[in-house]
């Protein structure tokens, strides 16, 4: 895996991560919450029910009441008429109004008749629950509430139902109504739905959301990566022509100086010896052609001395024979000999270094020295060379005049050839300069 896509794992993977937990905490926060608010609104919706009923059997309550309170009744013309208004009394759909003795005999059934005289004491609901004996404790507690399954008219199914019953003294009976819970669990349902819905909607768009920024990331590391291939590419041609040029330029000059150097000195040197040659044919003294013959040896040896000039311009014999570090003291010490400028030399590198570093390194501290013979007008440098985390780091510091203009700072011949020499092997090159207060020339070569 290359680096650009470490990258972008390493920038979409925390996302990911941090938006799963983020959206499964809000997942459980809103179901959580979707729960809590169902309760209350259940809550809400019985105690609404418990209301109706209670004003359902205070209006039925209100309609026997003057036959209870009427002394010139007997109690079974007075039943009578209650059981008659009881079963009368309806309201909604399914809304009737029932009647029972404390001993569990019932009295008044307006749905189911056939209960009627029937002792349902013992009776029970399907699951178990003495639904008669309830009804008749809450109304010896002063009337209440009690839940229990019935039968719901007219399909006669059987729902969950919630029933108010108050006592009638007078009689020790118990007269109460229900109602049918079947409606709020249909609403509560319904809510319920709607709510899972939001949250799923809610779920799905957080993670449209994030699948979303995750391809817009890779598309913009691509994008991103794609771009700075281009101009690698580029950059890597400019790279390679400068590199051909300097091949070119180095080549012509070294044709240059084969040809005006040690070919005019090989010219002239076949010139005195062809000279002494004739001489010697035509009887001259032995002293005339020892003269010409030391002159041709004079030639030899300033031809010697040029082709191990450009041997050493090519590739220092130093670098070979006593290694890098040696190399630079010897040419340290020619500049100190040559400009009487102080140099304070570090080198605290202990392996040896590939042969395109120690040339580079070697190069690098040639043309920083010539620059500052010939520009800076310095009189002390401190010149470093160590190795650090697999890099050779190298800087120069002077205290010349300094570069004036942060033009010559990119423009140079010399700082132009450092900088693509360090490029062509993957280093770092950086320049820093101020007007009378020195340069400095600070770079990192990889290993």
């Amino acid at each position: 895996m290359g680096l650009k896509s470490k990258i972008i794992l390493l920038a979409v993977a925390p996302l990911i991560v941090a938006t799963a937990i983020i959206t499964y905490l809000g997942f459980q926060s809103a179901r959580e919450l979707a729960s809590q608010e169902l309760s209350i609104y259940e809550f809400n919706l019985v105690n609404a029910k418990k209301l109706a009923l209670k004003n359902h059997v205070n209006i039925a309550m209100s309609a026997i009441r003057p036959i209870l309170e009427d002394d010139q009744l007997s109690d079974a013309e007075a039943q009578s008429r209650v059981k008659k208004i009881l079963e009368g009394l309806s309201y909604e759909d399914d809304g009737y109004f029932f009647a029972y003795e404390m001993s569990g005999i019932n009295l008044v059934h307006p749905t189911q008749p056939d209960f009627v005289g029937k002792n349902l004491w013992n009776f029970q609901d399907r699951t178990g629950n003495y639904l008669i004996q309830g009804l008749i404790r809450a109304a010896q507690a002063g009337g209440g509430y009690h839940r229990y399954i019935w039968e719901k008219p007219p399909l006669m199914k059987q729902e969950d139902k919630l029933g108010y019953v108050v006592a009638i003294d007078r009689w020790h009976w118990i007269m109460g109504t229900g109602l049918y819970l079947d409606d709020i669990y249909a609403e509560l349902a319904k809510t319920k739905a709607t709510m899972n819905d939001n949250i799923q909607r809610s779920f799905f768009t957080v993670i449209a959301v994030v699948v979303v920024t995750v391809v817009l990331v890779i598309l913009l590391g691509l994008a991103i990566n794609l771009h700075e291939h281009k101009l690698a590419d580029s950059r890597l041609k400019e790279l390679a022509q400068r590199f051909m040029r300097l091949q070119v330029n180095e080549r012509r000059g070294f044709s240059r100086e084969l040809h005006d150097g040690i070919n005019q000195l090989l010219v002239s040197c076949k010139f005195r010896i062809e000279l002494a040659e004739n001489k010697l044919k035509r009887g001259h003294e032995k002293e005339v052609i020892h003269q010409e013959l030391a002159k041709a040896g004079d030639l030899i040896n300033q031809t010697i001395s040029e082709v191990r000039q450009i041997s050493h311009n090519l590739r220092p014999t130093l670098l070979d024979d006593l290694g890098l570090d040696t190399a630079l003291k010897a040419l340290i010490d020619q500049f100190m000999e040559r400009t009487e400028i102080q140099v304070t030399y570090s080198f605290d590198v202990s392996t040896k270094l590939p042969d395109e570093i120690e040339i580079a390194v070697y190069r690098l501290t040639q043309e920083s020295l010539t620059n500052i013979e010939k520009h800076a007008q310095a009189k002390n440098i401190s010149l470093q060379v160590l190795l650090s985390h697999r890099h050779v780091m190298f800087e120069c510091l002077d205290d010349g005049k300094g570069i004036s203009k942060k033009s010559d700072l990119c423009s140079g011949i010399g700082l132009i050839n450092m900088r693509e020499r360090l490029e062509l092997i993957g280093g770092d090159f950086l320049i820093e300069s101020q007007k009378d207060k020195g340069t400095r020339i600070y770079a990192i070569l990889p290993i």
